[in-house]
């Protein structure tokens, strides 16, 4: 018999055994951070209040082709850099490409133990439900589990959910704001060039909206540390299954994806 299966019954995966969901951490982020700030010879500080995860990092790109953002020379992460760009009334701090589950909760992680009081993420998704033509937005109320890491921070469930108080609130920022931003479901996989035709068929009768792969993870460790996390889905595509997919909009969507990200912050920190 195998040392991973119980007598009589069925093998359980790797991932859903010994994760004590209620036992603190032994590698901290915070004791991270300050031996990066060390070894790297930098001054320690906070990083803007609004955190922003940019996964495509057409955002970034922007910022430096239009020289309106800047660059935070003293962010200690050993993975990623963060750009510094007044918006709206508040000043965002910007991560560029940190796709993925574990990369971004690895990156969310580090923003709130550096100062961060709300993370937006704002991820390329792909369309499952034809609601309209792309690209649009959805407000991700729910994600289906279908990545790794949400599993370390929560017991198994087949989603994870918003804050219903920020939906809520975020609700009727949206209720006559320009671009639309639509209230959904999304299913978030680890493996995105595994999304089969009869996997597709499977999400979209649930009624999932779009495909991304960062929501599920993301809400998990903000239900799991009580840190404030939001996650909108750019739905820009159809899995490259037409020709002349994957356009965004103006200067790569970046315009209005900026526009909901100002707004869910203004809605959330006036």
């Amino acid at each position: 018999m195998s040392r991973f299966q119980q007598p009589h019954s069925e093998p359980v995966a790797p991932i859903l055994r010994d994760k004590h969901h209620d036992a603190p951490s032994a590698f901290k982020p915070e004791n991270l951070l300050r031996e990066a700030t060390r070894q790297k010879g930098l001054k320690p500080g906070p990083v803007p209040t609004v955190g922003v995860l940019d996964p495509d990092g057409d955002i970034v790109r922007q910022l430096k082709r239009s020289g309106s953002g800047t660059p935070d020379s003293n962010w200690a992460c050993y993975h990623t850099e963060l750009w510094r760009v007044s918006d709206g009334g508040h000043e965002l701090g910007i991560v560029p490409c940190a796709v993925g589950a574990s990369f971004a909760v690895l990156v969310a992680e580090q923003l709130f133990a550096s100062g961060c009081k709300l993370l937006i993420s704002m991820s390329s998704a792909g369309r499952l439900s034809e609601l309209r033509p792309p690209p649009y937005f959805v407000l991700i109320e729910k994600a289906l589990r279908d990545e790794g890491t949400s599993y370390h921070y929560a017991p198994p469930s087949e989603y994870s959910e918003a804050d219903p108080a920020l939906i809520q609130r975020l609700s009727s920022a949206f209720e006559a704001s320009s671009p639309a931003v639509i209230r959904g479901p999304t299913w978030t996989t680890d493996a995105p060039f595994r999304e089969t035709s009869e996997a597709i068929a499977a999400m979209s009768a649930r009624g999932l909206l779009a495909v991304e792969m960062e929501a599920a993870a993301l809400y998990a460790f903000s239900r799991a540390r009580g840190r404030p996390v939001v996650c909108f889905a750019h739905v820009t595509n159809q899995m490259a299954r037409i020709e002349g997919d994957f356009e965004k909009g103006e200067a790569d969507g970046t315009v209005e994806a900026l526009q909901v990200i100002r707004g869910a912050a203004q809605a959330l920190l006036p």
